[in-house]
């Protein structure tokens, strides 16, 4: 299985095992819905939504036949993962993860290879060869090509 970090269980709320995620995923709308199955813990345990909804800078979920907390609060500051294969994306969507070993191009010169993501409170970061970091937003990528594995990145003052 291809586990993928989508965030981390800060508390429960309320008595009856709803349970806050923090997370910055950029496809909540894929992830945080009915059925999908989420993995928590050190042996990443199988959880299944329930309901889902959102709470100030929460993501707030209540798992199937978890409806108490002393059943979900022993899990409280696990990281919280998805199958990366339940993941439905559109044909033409990827992930940042998707991006490593891709080309990063500044004016048609290869700057480096993409060799990690970091994920940040703010958005994904893009790490180009160990030492240079492109946030992932529309701001600073132009345009991916998934078939020649390189990502074009807009030339901004200050980047390099």
């Amino acid at each position: 299985m291809d586990y993928l970090y989508i965030g981390k269980y800060v508390n429960t709320h309320g008595l009856k095992g709803e349970i806050r995620i923090l997370s910055n995923f950029k496809h909540k709308d894929k992830v945080f819905v009915p059925h999908m199955k989420f993995y928590l813990g050190k042996d990443k345990k199988e959880y299944e939504v329930e309901s889902y909804r959102k709470h100030k800078s929460f993501d707030m979920v209540i798992f199937n036949g978890v409806y108490d907390i002393n059943l979900i609060e022993h899990l409280k500051g696990s990281l919280v993962y998805i199958n990366k294969a339940d993941l439905k994306l559109d044909k033409n969507t990827y992930l940042a993860i998707d991006l490593i070993g891709f080309n990063a191009i500044i004016n048609d010169k290869v700057i480096g290879v993409i060799n990690d993501v970091i994920d940040t409170p703010a958005n994904e970061v893009l790490l180009v060869n160990d030492n240079i970091m492109i946030p992932y937003v529309d701001e600073f990528i132009n345009k991916v090509d998934v078939d020649n594995k390189k990502v074009f990145i807009n030339d901004m003052k200050g980047l390099l």
